[in-house]
């Protein structure tokens, strides 16, 4: 492990964080461009801060003689939290006396890019990328195929 006291140390865990907020904001792009409410911002901060959180608890465990089972209770507070910011974004309305929800593919866009920005912490780049471009597809080739075959369409 590197000494992430000095400049160079950091220099590696800066990278994650880039990373983890491109793959976020690729996400995000594709919602911003479907008018969805949370867009490029929301989803780069929510991947680059599960990864921020998963360094912390990788950095700081060892230093703090904690080991590695705080790093799973790091994990878990993540993926709690982010279904509060998740939970923020479903909205619930009435339209033609029937309840409609809407929302919940942002919340589960916002939730599975939590897991891409701590899959990113934990130094799993490929298994992240795979993930951004999984979510893509169903983001996007999935939508159109739901699009076919609702019949409000």
């Amino acid at each position: 492990m590197s000494n992430i006291f000095n400049f160079a140390g950091f220099m590696q865990p800066m990278l994650y964080l880039v990373i983890a907020l491109v793959l976020g904001m690729v996400l995000g792009l594709e919602r911003t461009l479907a008018h969805k409410i949370a867009g490029v911002r929301t989803y780069g901060l929510v991947a680059m801060g599960a990864c921020l959180f998963i360094l912390l608890a990788r950095y700081i465990a060892p230093v703090a003689d904690v080991g590695s089972p705080g790093q799973m209770y790091v994990l878990q507070g993540l993926i709690m939290g982010i279904g509060f910011i998740g939970g923020g974004t479903i909205l619930r309305t009435h339209e033609h006396h029937q309840e409609h929800a809407s929302g919940l593919t942002t919340a589960a866009g916002l939730w599975i890019t939590a897991g891409i920005g701590a899959a990113v912490g934990y130094r799993l780049v490929p298994l992240a990328i795979f993930v951004t471009l999984s979510t893509l597809i169903v983001f996007t080739i999935f939508l159109s195929i739901e699009k076919k075959l609702s019949p409000n369409n």
